[in-house]
């Protein structure tokens, strides 16, 4: 039986512009890295140590060449913030694309885009 979602894997065209999105503008952390010196490097990065889920930045390039058939177009993540407006306001000082909140069913949700201009969403969870 599955216990959790562990990782989830984002394929990027640079790793070392993307580290630097998710650490300095959303204030993830790298929980580990991986080289094995042939091309295969991937990045752990989470919102903070011990967090159930992390991310895996993949380098699209790479991955592709190893693995033709796979599915590399970025996965919908919805993110989770007990305080939406001060997030949100955040985010535009730091100059990152987001979108508006906006009044769902399940609560306030925004988007945003990381350096790439892949889109991601935010949802208030108190």
């Amino acid at each position: 039986m599955f216990s959790k979602v562990g990782q989830i894997m984002l394929y990027v065209n640079n790793q070392d512009e993307a580290v630097k999105f998710w650490t300095e503008k959303l204030g993830f952390t790298v929980i580990a890295e991986e080289n094995n010196n042939q091309g295969l490097r991937w990045i752990e990065i989470a919102p903070k140590k011990g967090a159930e889920t992390s991310l895996i930045l993949h380098n699209k390039d790479f991955v592709s060449k190893m693995s033709p058939g796979l599915n590399l177009d970025t996965p919908s993540l919805m993110f989770f913030t007990e305080n939406l407006e001060q997030l949100h306001s955040d985010l535009l000082n730091k100059q990152i694309t987001v979108g508006e909140i906006v009044n769902m069913p399940s609560g306030r949700v925004f988007n945003f885009a990381d350096n790439e201009e892949n889109y991601f969403a935010v949802m208030e969870k108190k």
